[in-house]
């Protein structure tokens, strides 16, 4: 469960070490209705704190989840280093924890680890004892089956946590195809599906993985859509371009498998826009596709917020 956080003084400043959130940032306004977002970072491609907190209110966002990127670290599973960060330039668990206890009513965090280093659970299971809701995300160059892999699922078992994953065909989570397994296996987990791979695959004719951003009218009865169908712990994150993406190619499908998965589906804003608005904010579109595709005002409300609050129990 995301946990309120309450530190004193001492140790607070123990906790954000040299973070530094910049100048004064405004109280947010009120919010007409409460949108979660689940799917943020800190430092993403290097954007200082106080422009990701008044980005996040600019969207009207009234919680966001914070999710960590792993210890930097130089193996396969980071492509020798090269996707360190999320590939992204994101920070790492104490940073992520330490904004969410600056601004506890607004942010909760995440907590992750490179999944094939010395200790890594133990370094998650730290910050899941700190109050983190979500493992992940989990963006690394490793079989989705993995040893390293399944300690971690079954790590948030056992704190009933959900695990957040980013699909991408020969870079992250290799083996798609044999999700399902974990699925199976694992049924007290729930997982979350995100990035290119992950939406390309609502369609059914989606044969070449390696194109990541198809363009094309979607066929209904892809990988993707089967696995929310067929397994109750089964979610989608609706963020990033690969989310957006896979509204804006066919809004008629949209509209049908917002319908169709509206008690599955998640708003997350995965963005690094500096503003909050307009035409360069991926989070904003996203939020404006949603309410323009969804049947109903209970289908947006549900997308945009309340599976998210159950789901994270937040």
């Amino acid at each position: 469960m995301c946990q309120r956080i309450n530190l004193s003084r001492r140790e607070f400043l123990a906790g954000t070490g040299a973070m530094l959130l910049g100048s004064a940032v405004a109280s947010p306004a009120p919010a007409a209705e409460p949108i979660i977002d689940i799917h943020q970072h800190v430092h993403y491609a290097a954007r200082p704190d106080n422009v990701l907190i008044a980005h996040q209110r600019a969207m009207g966002i009234t919680k966001t989840i914070l999710l960590p990127a792993g210890t930097p670290a130089f193996g396969a599973s980071t492509h020798s280093g090269k996707t360190n960060g999320l590939q992204a330039q994101c920070a790492g668990n104490q940073a992520c924890y330490g904004i969410a206890a600056k601004y506890p009513d607004e942010f909760a965090f995440g907590a992750n680890e490179v999944p094939d280093l010395d200790g890594a659970v133990a370094e998650i299971e730290k910050y899941l004892k700190l109050g983190g809701c979500v493992i992940g995300e989990l963006k690394f160059g490793v079989d989705c089956d993995s040893g390293e892999m399944q300690r971690i699922y079954k790590l948030a078992e056992d704190y009933q946590v959900p695990v957040l994953m980013h699909w991408q065909f020969q870079m992250f989570n290799y083996n798609f195809e044999r999700f399902p397994r974990m699925l199976e296996k694992y049924p007290k987990v729930n997982f979350i599906g995100h990035a290119q791979t992950w939406w390309a695959n609502i369609d059914r004719n989606h044969t070449d993985q390696r194109v990541l951003y198809p363009k094309t009218k979607v066929a209904p009865g892809g990988f993707t859509d089967r696995l929310l169908r067929d397994y109750a712990n089964m979610y989608g994150d609706m963020s990033a371009g690969s989310g957006l993406l896979s509204m804006t190619r066919d809004e008629d499908h949209a509209r049908e498998f917002l319908s169709r998965h509206q008690d599955k589906l998640l708003y997350g804003s995965d963005c690094d826009d500096h503003i909050g608005s307009g035409t360069e904010c991926q989070g904003t579109q996203t939020i404006a596709e949603i309410r323009k595709l969804a049947a109903s005002k209970a289908v947006e409300r549900k997308i945009l917020h309340d599976n998210a609050r159950k789901l994270f129990r937040l």
